[in-house]
């Protein structure tokens, strides 16, 4: 009897792959505006997930993560590097096929009061991209599927008619969450979709998104700032500064053994409610640098505690230091 050695199953492809993204904004002046300089807000980053995962994306305010999240869907054109979804090269397609893809990704935008039109229904809203994608054949098609969105995200079916001045803060991201949800999408980017809501309604928000994620097999890409929301969500982590990422790892390992000299200051930050347990701060010297200017080599050298020379000199590369997790350092 022959015996035929099984060989091993390869691991599933990404749902999103990015490759060395870089996006520079040009910085105009003097009276004709011509181009004096560029500020790289974007500069060099990879990341992936998979299907039916949440990736988070933190750092500081101006750090480029909501630009690498809008380079991802297009709102922004990014300068260079590779963008795939599903194998498709993003940054190839155009007209038809461009408005195909924004039916698997779509976007949940950080402020709920300047993202919705305030002329429109909440059912014109969320109705707007059925209408677009052809996606209701009849009336009553159309109108079901609206009521199903609004149910579906905690709301009611008399919302329907309403106007978005008439929600609170909390409801109008849900408006949005179910406009997201109405193209049934593969992959949604929230882009600091709680910060700005009270607490006590982000924790509703961020249960919410898990609920659906559950439902719909949705993946996330969950960009914040704020390290707790992140941690509670997220299956892994990406940290960003000054426009490169600097670490990677599972949520778990990530918060339990940081690698990083920025990622350890940032979660040395982070409140801790019982009082017994005492953690030791990390205060960064100086300020964050210029964007128009950064230093040479790693950008975080100027504040780090274990800068030297080579730090200058050379970039750091995003190397595995344990299974899974990835580090831009060059003495960790």
């Amino acid at each position: 009897m022959n015996i035929v050695a099984e060989t091993p199953s390869a691991a599933p492809a990404p749902l999103l792959s990015v490759r060395d993204l870089t996006k520079a904004f040009p910085i105009r002046g003097g009276f004709l505006k011509r181009q004096i300089g560029s500020v790289k807000a974007v500069d060099g980053v990879d990341f992936h997930i998979d299907a039916a995962e949440t990736f988070g994306l933190v750092g500081e305010s101006g750090c480029g993560k909501s630009t690498t999240g809008r380079c991802v869907l297009r709102l922004i054109e990014p300068s260079s590097g590779e963008v795939k979804f599903e194998g498709k090269d993003v940054l190839s397609l155009s007209g038809e096929n461009l408005r195909r893809l924004r039916r698997d990704i779509q976007i949940i935008f950080q402020d709920p009061y300047a993202s919705l039109n305030p002329r429109m229904t909440v059912g014109a809203i969320i109705g707007e991209a059925l209408t677009i994608h052809g996606l209701a054949k009849t009336r009553a098609q159309y109108e079901e599927r609206i009521v199903y969105l609004l149910e579906t995200v905690g709301l009611q079916a008399a919302h329907v008619s309403r106007y978005p001045h008439e929600f609170s803060g909390g409801q109008r991201q849900r408006i949005g969450i179910a406009r997201a949800l109405a193209v049934e999408p593969k992959l949604i980017i929230c882009d600091e979709p709680v910060s700005a809501l009270d607490v006590s309604i982000q924790a509703q928000v961020i249960n919410l998104l898990e609920d659906l994620q559950q439902k719909f097999g949705i993946a996330y890409l969950f960009v914040a700032h704020d390290l707790s929301v992140v941690e509670h969500i997220s299956r892994r982590v990406a940290v960003m500064y000054l426009g490169r990422i600097v670490e990677t790892a599972p949520s778990r390992l990530l918060y339990a053994a940081p690698k990083h000299p920025y990622t350890e200051a940032l979660l040395s930050a982070v409140p801790i409610p019982d009082p017994s347990v005492k953690r030791k701060r990390i205060r960064l010297k100086g300020e964050v640098p210029s964007p128009i200017n950064p230093p040479s080599g790693c950008h975080f050298r100027t504040r780090c505690p274990l800068a030297q020379e080579i730090c200058s000199r050379e970039v750091p590369k995003l190397k595995e230091s344990a299974p899974g997790h990835l580090v831009a350092c060059h003495f960790r």
